[in-house]
């Protein structure tokens, strides 16, 4: 038992410092407890310490993932906690040693990106603009007004910006009061970067913005997108249910569609149209260009119709 409580203070006192000293969102800080302590139940039905585990031990433990069929992607995500974790206890002296540093990651199958074409983007778009009429809605359902207003308002501030969706939901309200041709958006470790938005969204938003300020119960709120829930901003899980009811209406498959989707449209279609890699990696707030390179594909069927529509030999 004394074991156990042992673990437990240690993983707590990691993810602590990854709050405290890596600024990790909370949603990482989940993901990290349950990798670490799935981990630790592995270990104790072995009658072994997750502090005192050896390589082999941490090796078996990704074996038993690959058996039971995770994916690649699970398996080098639960070896990133647990080197993360590792590092950790050395660092304060708990262990002499890292037992994952001679640990392989799990060779990763590259999945391209879903993504929608410019068409079924502006039809999406379409769809969204055509709903934030007035003259749709009854004087009596001025909520169900301010909603599709501000849906609207979401997914051209998702598809100009290019922003996860937890970046967008939880927009502080002062962000567009200081600057409407720009967006400061706060990313993964706390990061910041400048996004610029386009006049189509710029417009969009100041009509939302305008109908927020008219709701008493979100006057006070530090929010761009207030909502009735713990954290007090629009749950992404609310905005990726209305953002399939709005595709079937639209009549594009539903399944095809979620927040991510749109973030991988965005960057592929300012590659499609010639942007740079580099600049396509800052405004997606990727730390490292490797992650920006899923996209690749998109500048190697842009440089193949580049050659065989202008090299003197191509047919």
């Amino acid at each position: 038992m004394q074991n156990n409580y042992a673990t437990e203070a240690a993983i707590d006192s990691f993810l602590e410092m990854m709050s405290a000293e890596r600024g990790a969102a909370e949603n990482t800080l989940e993901s990290y407890r349950r990798d670490l302590e799935t981990a630790a139940q592995f270990m104790a039905d072995r009658k072994i310490r997750l502090l005192a585990a050896s390589s082999a031990d941490i090796k078996a433990c990704l074996d038993e993932m690959n058996i039971q069929g995770f994916a690649s992607t699970s398996q080098a995500r639960r070896l990133s906690s647990l080197r993360q974790f590792y590092r950790f206890l050395y660092t304060e002296g708990m262990r002499t040693d890292d037992p994952t540093g001679i640990i392989d990651a799990p060779k990763k199958n590259q999945v391209l990106p879903k993504i929608m074409s410019e068409d079924t983007v502006s039809k999406l778009l379409a769809q969204a603009e055509a709903e934030a009429d007035i003259k749709l809605w009854a004087q009596e359902d001025m909520s169900g007004y301010f909603n599709a207003v501000r849906l609207h308002a979401l997914l051209e501030l998702l598809y100009a910006t290019g922003m996860r969706v937890t970046e967008l939901v939880s927009l502080p309200e002062k962000t567009i009061r200081s600057n409407q041709r720009f967006l400061l958006v706060r990313g993964k470790g706390a990061k910041e970067r400048m996004v610029p938005l386009s006049v189509k969204a710029q417009n969009v938003l100041q009509v939302y913005v305008s109908l927020r300020d008219r709701v008493p119960e979100w006057q006070n709120s530090p929010w761009l997108f207030p909502a009735r829930s713990e954290s007090g901003y629009l749950a992404r899980q609310v905005f990726a249910r209305d953002l399939k009811s709005l595709a079937a209406r639209a009549g594009i498959s539903a399944a095809a569609i979620s927040p991510h989707v749109l973030r991988h449209a965005f960057a592929s279609h300012l590659l499609q149209n010639g942007a740079d890699l580099r600049a396509v990696q800052q405004l997606l707030g990727h730390s490292d260009i490797s992650t920006t390179q899923i996209y690749t594909h998109v500048l190697e069927e842009r440089l193949h119709q580049l050659v065989a529509t202008h090299h003197p030999l191509a047919d």
